[in-house]
Formats: structure tokens, sequence, C-alpha cells
């Protein structure tokens, strides 16, 4: 059974800021654009959703389990040329958020994507995806991409690839209470690790990952084994029902996607989320 969120009081840092936002009257921080992808994998015991653990030196989501995502950057933006797949109007309709802000959700998903776990949802063609991205030469863009060194843009036009915006799926929508002095509005997008593949533990943001079931995590969760923040925790619960990733993916093509915005309650010096 999920939990009721709105339930528990929020602990340590985050009651912490909450309760001081509410005290001091503090202004809410504009919340940035950024974008997290839910990796899926099929096994013969269902389908798993890929892991990492932020370093608990991270100023945002400190210690949080998440899924591999981060903000836009600039350069997102500039990959038109370089797509394939479902116009960003479409990805627009099904986020709430204009045309040139769904390009570069979609473009910082990929982008992030590689970054974090060295999966590459691009390919020479609208047909294909790049097959083993674990070499050297790979592992150098990813280095040069995660530093800034090289635009995304850059990288894709370079390579001679096409971003495949047709294996994301749009799945959530989401923006950090005001309370956080950090705020992102962030899109929550779901795809199938491509065949030949691998996730590696690369990024200098996290300190494990792991693939597990949805109702593993859900129950990791719920044990106080792994700290999620709320859209993490109800959108591995979301993914329970589904037997392999083509049912997760089929799902998000109709899926309502609301956006989420918590909003506190303060009931004895206690905070409360509520995430409707």
């Amino acid at each position: 059974m999920v939990r009721d969120l709105r339930s528990e009081p929020l602990t340590g840092r985050m009651a912490e800021a909450a309760l001081a936002h509410v005290r001091e009257s503090r202004t809410p921080a504009e919340p940035r654009p950024a974008a997290t992808v839910i990796l899926l994998r099929d096994t013969a015991a269902g389908p798993e959703v890929y892991l990492l653990r932020r370093q608990r030196s991270m100023a945002f989501a400190a210690g949080m389990t998440v899924f591999p995502g981060g903000r836009v950057d600039p350069t997102d933006a500039t990959v038109a040329d370089s797509w394939s797949g479902p116009a960003p109007e479409q990805f627009a309709a099904r986020l709430g958020c204009d045309a040139a802000t769904a390009s570069a959700y979609v473009a910082a998903a990929v982008r992030e994507t590689f970054e974090e776990s060295g999966v590459l949802l691009a390919g020479p063609s609208a047909e294909t995806v790049v097959g083993d991205t674990s070499g050297d030469d790979w592992e150098a863009d990813r280095v040069a991409l995660e530093s800034r060194e090289l635009g995304f843009a850059d990288f894709l036009h370079r390579r001679g690839l096409v971003l495949r915006a047709d294996l994301l799926g749009a799945w959530a929508h989401w923006i950090t209470p005001e309370f956080e002095p950090k705020r992102y509005d962030t899109a929550f997008f779901v795809a199938a690790l491509p065949t030949g593949q691998i996730t590696r533990d690369v990024t200098s943001e996290s300190d494990q990952v792991a693939w597990l079931r949805p109702a593993d995590a859900v129950a990791a969760a719920d044990a106080g084994e792994v700290l999620m923040l709320p859209p993490t925790y109800l959108s591995c619960a979301d993914l329970t029902p589904y037997a392999d990733v083509a049912g997760a993916l089929a799902a998000a093509s109709d899926r309502e996607i609301p956006l989420i915005m918590p909003t506190l309650r303060i009931e004895n010096d206690l905070a409360y989320l509520e995430t409707t």
C-alpha cells in the first residue's frame, strides 16, 4: 500500500526550511526548468527502474534516491535540426507548456540521462539507436557534456546523431515547493533502456546506483532504507501495476499529467506537504 504522504510531517532539513519559510515570510525562489527520465528495463520478475542516490554534499536533494535528470541547459534549446519523433508541440500539449519549453525539456532529459547513466536516447537515423556507449571516446564526450565544455547540439552534430524524441513518454510534471531555496519545474519522462546499451555508475553527483522493481523501490522507501522526494516515490508507485516496459510506455501516451506543486500545511508547529 502506498503511504499517504500528507499524513507524515516533514523532518530534518526539509522541516527546518519549511517552518523558516513560513515564520519569516520568505520570498519563494523562481523555479528553474529541469527534466528527468524514468529509465526502465524488463526482467523475468517484471520491469525495473534505474535509481541513483545523490551525494550527501549536494545542495539540492542531498542523500535522496532519484532518477537521472537535472536542470535545462541553454544549449538544450538548439537541437531542433537534430530532432526525430513527435513534434515539440505534442509534448507541450501533454506537459502544459509552450513548444520551446517542451523541446528544451526533452533535450535536457536525453542529455542528462547520458551524463548520469551513460545511456543515450539518440541514433544515426529516425529508426536506429546507438549501441554500446561505454568506450573511451563516448566517455570523453560524456565528461565534456557534464562539465559544459561541450554543448549538446554540438555533440549531436559531431556524432551525426538525431535525438530520438519518440523513445520518451511524458509521465509527470512537478514544481518544487515554495519553501525550498532551490526550486525546479521538472518534466518527468519514461523510456526503455535501448538494446545494446548498459547503465554505468559514472556521474559525480551520485554515490550509489541500482535497478529496482518499482514496488521494491516503494517498499524500500516505506521501510526507511532509502530517502525519496514525493515525485520519485509516487512515480515508482504509479509504475507498479505494469507487467512490462511496453505497458508502461503505452500508458504514457494518454496518461493525465497535472502540474503538481506541493503546498505546506502547518499544524502544531509541524510541517506537512499537500500534493493535491
